[in-house]
């Protein structure tokens, strides 16, 4: 099996688990650690022709990371290719196992048990908590409606305030994330890189939680210690 990942995510799950199958992932596809495959550009510009070239046996990818004219052009040229939608853990699980199966592994990994039993009941502050999650500034936009990181943070019993919003990423000032007042401000570093000394600075008076993106956003072998890893930095933030 020839395999090349269009998704950070599964590119970790695939090499981890299929060892010797994945011959392409795009330029953003930084796990595992020294993941020696031919590079295919970004998740939003993949070098289709590159990929081509390798003549993959599948392709895999994820509806809200890559764009369907993209996966359009492989499909026309004869790749099979995978898409899976996540936007809940229980979700991740599920599209995780299909994935691993359309790769050849030939049983279901150990991680992804782990991963299962860790969701199955996961660290929950009392009481709930409210949050906004920026995840860009320059302009800043904010966690909307469903998307696999809001699931993540419900489950660790913090409830972001944009989750009814009619946009799943929307665009809101400053001020008005400010106005909330929420319990918590959750910036990751990815996609934007937030850090102690940007993003913080533009919320005084409230507790900011700096988390690794990996276990916020990411769908793959960092499940297993998500629940752990999330639940201490949003702890941290709030004492």
């Amino acid at each position: 099996m020839r395999v090349v990942s269009l998704v950070p995510s599964l590119t970790e799950a695939v090499a981890r688990t299929v060892p010797g199958a994945l011959i392409g992932a795009t330029d953003w596809c930084s796990h595992p650690a020294g993941l020696d495959v031919v590079r295919v550009g970004g998740t939003k510009n993949p070098k289709t022709d590159r990929i081509l070239s390798l003549a993959p046996d599948l392709v895999v990818a994820n509806e809200e990371e890559n764009r369907a004219l993209d996966l359009d052009v492989l499909r026309a040229a004869g790749v099979e290719v995978l898409v899976t939608e996540v936007r809940t853990v229980p979700q991740a699980i599920t599209e995780l196992a299909r994935v691993l199966t359309a790769c050849g592994a030939s049983a279901r990994p150990r991680w992804l048990d782990e991963a299962a039993a860790a969701w199955a009941d996961p660290p929950a502050p009392e009481p709930r908590a409210t949050a906004v999650v920026p995840i860009w500034r320059r302009p800043w936009m904010v966690l909307g409606r469903d998307t696999f990181a809001g699931d993540v943070l419900a489950r660790l019993g913090v409830d972001h305030l944009y989750a009814a919003h009619a946009e799943r990423y929307p665009k809101v000032s400053v001020d008005e994330l400010r106005a909330a007042r929420p319990d918590v401000v959750v910036l990751p570093d990815e996609p934007y890189r937030f850090t102690a000394d940007d993003g913080p600075e533009a919320f005084p008076g409230l507790p900011c939680a700096l988390v690794d993106g990996r276990y916020l956003t990411w769908y793959g072998p960092s499940l297993a210690e998500a629940p752990r890893v999330l639940a201490a930095a949003l702890r941290a933030a709030r004492r």
